[in-house]
């Protein structure tokens, strides 16, 4: 967080670390872990966590990198994404087990620290919090987008044990009025759920209704409109949030793996049309189509710390792209339909497929890197 070190995930095994500034090599961990780590997540400016395909996290210290923290175990496939809550302090992890599991870093010891699992869906992509952590954001390999509102990680949520507040595609501010009036409709079922309409009914506090809320951890389930996808069906591989909470930003690739597409949501916020079914709460805002290249790869990409600017992976190098030519805050350039991001700058200096971009938080610099393994630190001037 204080840009002091640039962490880097690999394939076989290991981790590197950059100072960021001189670009010059700290240290790498060869042994890591026993597999491809897939995803760091600094807790603090000294406590950092690694995720892997050995199916376990790693909690690590920069003061004391010659051995870990501790190791947890607890997933059963491919740990995939890692997030922490400020808050409470708890860790929360996803994998393709298809679990969300919460972790208690007060309680750390060498053997681990307790853990419990908090939701489970199938094709689970990735996982991500909004950054108050009142919202958490599931995206699934078959295209669906889960939300979780009025978050409580303190609540494990079982199969049947929260109410689904809607399934459908995000469509336009007309149709979620009239589709919003109709309740909540049976979910063809990423969730094992398949009576979505008696459950929500069932699981809604009389409070809520009374006061048009929802309840904690209501789930929402949403088909996100993609340009292009809306009969082949898409993957939703990257998901990420605005800094402020504002929107999402997914990639997402079509079944066929033959087309991407960046693509912005907006949230929107506001009362519920019914009690039980409250509108849609993305609306698809901007969107640009990718550079078909690396099937079969992730390409990760993410907001600029302000969020006016989006750096995604593109070929050989990332683009940088604006909501406008101005790169102009997201609420003083909403269109009022779907309208393509702008391209500001191209970079590219890699001789292989860009699979994952992140910008400093604290300085004008951008960072990518590849599939052959090189790492390239940018200073763009404007």
């Amino acid at each position: 967080p204080c840009r002091s070190v640039l962490t880097v995930a690999c394939e076989q095994t290991e981790v590197l670390l950059f100072d960021p500034i001189s670009s010059k090599h700290i240290k790498t961990l060869s042994e890591a872990h026993e597999d491809c780590v897939n995803n760091i997540r600094f807790l603090d400016n000294r406590l950092f966590a690694t995720c892997s395909d050995d199916t376990t996290i790693a909690l690590w210290d920069l003061r004391k990198l010659n051995t870990k923290v501790c190791t947890l175990h607890g997933h059963t496939s491919w740990v995939k994404n890692i997030e922490y809550d400020t808050n409470t302090r708890l860790l929360v992890t996803s994998g393709f087990d298809g679990n969300v599991i919460i972790w208690d870093t007060n309680r750390c010891t060498e053997d681990g620290c307790p853990h419990k699992k908090f939701f489970h869906t199938r094709f689970l992509m990735r996982m991500r919090l909004t950054p108050d952590c009142s919202k958490m954001l599931i995206s699934t390999s078959s295209g669906y987008l889960l939300i979780l509102h009025d978050l409580d990680l303190n609540k494990s949520l079982e199969v049947g044990s929260y109410p689904i507040l809607r399934a459908r595609r995000t469509t336009s501010s007309s149709d979620i009025a009239s589709s919003g009036s109709s309740g909540p409709r049976a979910v063809g079922s990423p969730c094992h759920q398949n009576d979505s309409g008696p459950l929500s009914e069932k699981h809604m506090s009389r409070s809520s209704q009374r006061e048009g809320g929802s309840p904690r951890n209501s789930l929402e389930v949403l088909t996100p409109e993609v340009p292009g996808e809306r009969d082949r069906g898409n993957c939703i591989t990257s998901l990420q949030l605005h800094p402020k909470g504002w929107a999402t930003l997914l990639r997402c690739s079509s079944n066929t793996d033959d087309q991407e597409w960046t693509c912005v949501y907006e949230f929107q916020e506001g009362a519920p049309v019914r009690p039980v079914s409250p509108r849609c709460s993305l609306r698809l805002t901007h969107c640009i189509e990718e550079a078909n290249v690396g099937r079969g790869y992730i390409k990760e990409l993410c907001f600029s710390p302000d969020g006016r600017m989006i750096s995604s992976p593109h070929g050989f190098g990332i683009r940088l792209l604006g909501f406008d030519a101005h790169c102009s805050e997201l609420v003083d350039c909403l269109p009022k339909e779907a309208s393509p991001l702008k391209e500001i700058r191209s970079l590219y200096s890699h001789n292989d497929v860009v699979l994952t971009t992140k910008f400093s938080p604290t300085h004008c610099q951008i960072a990518s890197g590849c599939l052959s393994g090189r790492v390239s630190l940018y200073q763009p001037k404007f």
